[in-house]
C-alpha cells in the first residue's frame, strides 16, 4: 500500500523501507531525512519511521535521536566514565561544577575530567598534561645520565666506580666526572673513585653551566616526584576505599548486624564514614596538584596551605584507620561487644571532625587562600594595639579586658562540668580522661 509524508508524494512500502533503512545505516544524518522525491524537501519524521521501518532500524533511529538531543542541549552531557551510557543533566545555580552520574562516577561539568573541586580546571589540565608529557622523561635523563663523549647516547651510571664503558657497539671508555678518555686516567688523577682533573676544572668554572642545569633538572624532578607520588597514592587509596565501601554495603554490614545484634538501619554511620573517606581522598589527591603549582615565593600562602592540608590529612588518616582496622574487631567478634556503642560515638565524631577539616581546606583553596592576608593584617593590628596599651599602663602590668577569652594554653571547657572540649578537634570528652578519645590529643 502506498505511503506518503505531508507533501503527498506516494511510494510503495518496500521502497520506503529500503530508503529509510539505507539512510539509517549511513548514520545520524537520517535525522534530517527528506522525501524520496528529488524535488521535494518535506521532512520524514519519527512517526513515519516507526510506522514503516523494521525493528532494528527503529532502535538505531531512536538512539541517534536521543544522542542528538543530548549533544545539542547545553544542559545535558554524556557521562565520560568508560562503558557508561547514561546522560547527566546539569542543575544551574548549584554552586559547583561537580556532578555525579547514576553509575556513581563524578566529573566536572566544565571540563569533563573527573571531579576535582577545589582545584580549578586550568590547574587540572596542566597537571594531567604534565603527567603524560615527555618533559619529565627528559628531566630524568638530564638529572641521572650523561652523554657518551663519542656517540652522544645518554649513559646511566649503575656502579660506584667512575670508569664508564659505553654500551656496544660504541664501547668507549671514559671518566664519569670529567667525560675524558679513561686512557688518560690513572693513579695520578685520583684513581677509579675520584678525578682531580674534574675538581680543578670545576674550580676554574669549566663545568659550572652544565652542573647548574643538571642540578636544576634534578631538583625539578624531585619536586615533581614528591607531589606526584602523593597524588597517585591518594588515588589508589580512594579506589581501595570504594572497593571497601562496596564490600561493606553488600556483605559486611549484614554480618556486623548479626554479630552485634544491631539492625542495619542503626549501622548507617559506618557507610557515612566510608563515603566521607572516599570524598576526602579525592579532595586530598587534587590538593597535591594545587600545591605543585602554588608559587614558591608566596611563602605565607604556602605555609597556610600546608598547615590546612596537614590537619585535613591527619584527620583523614585517623578516620580511615578507625573505619578500616578498629571496625574489624567487631566484625571478628563471636558475640555482641559491650563497647560497640563507644565505637559508634568515636567513628561518628571522627567523621564529623574530618568533614570540618576538609570543608575548611576546600573553602580556603576556592578563595585563593585569601585568609592569609587578612590574618596577617589582624596580627599586625593586634600587635600595634598591644604595644599602645602596654605603653599607657600606669603600673606596667597588662590588664585583661572584661570580655577576654579564657586561658589560651589549656583546653577550652564545656558548659557541662562533666566534660572537657579538646582544643585540637573540639570533641567533648569525659572529665576523667586526660587524652582526647577522638584525636588522641593530650589535655
Amino acid at each position: 500500500m502506498p505511503s506518503a509524508v505531508a507533501c503527498g508524494h506516494q511510494f510503495c512500502g518496500s521502497c520506503w523501507r529500503g530508503y529509510i533503512g539505507t539512510s539509517i545505516s549511513d548514520g545520524p544524518g537520517c535525522l534530517m531525512l527528506r522525501c524520496p522525491d528529488p524535488s521535494c524537501g518535506a521532512a520524514v519524521g519519527e512517526d513515519m519511521i516507526n510506522t514503516i521501518a523494521i525493528t532494528e532500524d527503529k532502535e538505531k533511529y531512536s538512539r541517534y535521536l536521543v544522542r542528538s538531543y543530548i549533544e545539542d542541549n547545553r544542559k545535558t552531557k554524556w557521562c565520560p566514565a568508560p562503558g557508561c551510557e547514561f546522560a547527566v543533566e546539569f542543575v544551574m545555580g548549584s554552586g559547583s561544577y561537580d556532578v555525579t552520574c547514576n553509575c556513581s562516577y563524578s566529573f566536572c561539568w566544565n571540563c569533563s575530567e573527573e571531579a576535582h573541586r577545589p582545584v580549578d580546571c586550568e590547574t587540572v589540565s596542566k597537571w594531567i598534561l604534565k603527567n603524560s608529557a615527555e618533559s619529565e622523561n627528559m628531566n630524568w635523563i638530564l638529572a641521572n645520565s650523561k652523554p657518551c663523549p663519542k656517540c652522544k647516547r645518554p649513559i646511566e651510571k649503575n656502579q660506584g666506580c667512575m670508569h664508564i664503558t659505553c654500551t656496544p657497539p660504541c664501547k668507549f671508555e671514559f671518566c664519569w666526572l670529567c667525560l675524558g678518555a679513561w686512557s688518560d686516567h690513572g693513579e695520578r688523577t685520583g684513581g677509579f673513585y675520584a678525578c682531580n682533573r674534574y675538581e680543578s676544572a670545576k674550580q676554574e668554572g669549566a663545568f659550572d653551566e652544565s652542573e647548574r642545569r643538571r642540578e636544576m633538572a634534578k631538583n625539578s624532578l624531585e619536586r615533581y616526584t614528591h607531589y606526584y607520588e602523593r597524588w597517585a597514592t591518594n588515588q589508589s587509596s580512594r579506589q581501595k576505599a570504594l572497593a571497601d565501601l562496596q564490600s561493606m554495603q553488600t556483605e559486611k554490614l549484614e554480618r556486623l548486624s548479626d554479630k552485634q545484634s544491631q539492625p542495619e538501619s542503626q549501622l548507617k554511620f559506618i557507610i557515612e564514614a566510608w563515603l566521607q573517606i572516599v570524598e576526602c581522598r579525592r579532595v586530598l589527591k587534587w590538593t597535591y596538584a594545587y600545591g605543585y603549582y602554588l608559587p614558591e615565593h608566596e611563602q605565607a600562602k604556602r605555609q597556610f596551605f600546608e598547615y590546612l592540608q596537614g590537619e585535613a590529612e591527619s584527620g583523614l588518616e585517623r578516620l580511615h584507620q578507625c573505619t578500616e582496622k578498629d571496625l574489624q574487631i567487631y566484625l571478628d567478634a563471636e558475640a555482641p561487644t559491650k563497647d560497640f556503642n563507644d565505637f559508634r560515638t568515636k567513628l561518628a565524631g571522627l567523621t564529623s571532625v574530618t568533614r570540618n577539616y576538609f570543608e575548611n581546606l576546600v573553602r580556603a583553596l576556592e578563595t585563593g587562600l585569601q585568609d592569609v592576608g587578612s590574618t596577617n593584617q589582624q596580627a599586625t593590628c593586634s600587635k600595634s594595639s598591644s604595644s599602645k596599651t602596654l605603653g599607657k599602663g600606669k603600673s606596667g602590668k597588662l590588664k585583661m579586658a572584661g570580655s577576654s577569652s579564657r586561658s589560651a594554653g589549656g583546653p577550652s571547657r564545656s558548659s557541662d562540668d562533666s566534660l572537657w572540649s579538646c582544643e585540637h578537634c573540639t570533641y567533648a570528652n569525659a572529665k576523667s580522661t586526660s587524652t582526647c578519645q577522638m584525636c588522641e590529643h593530650h589535655r
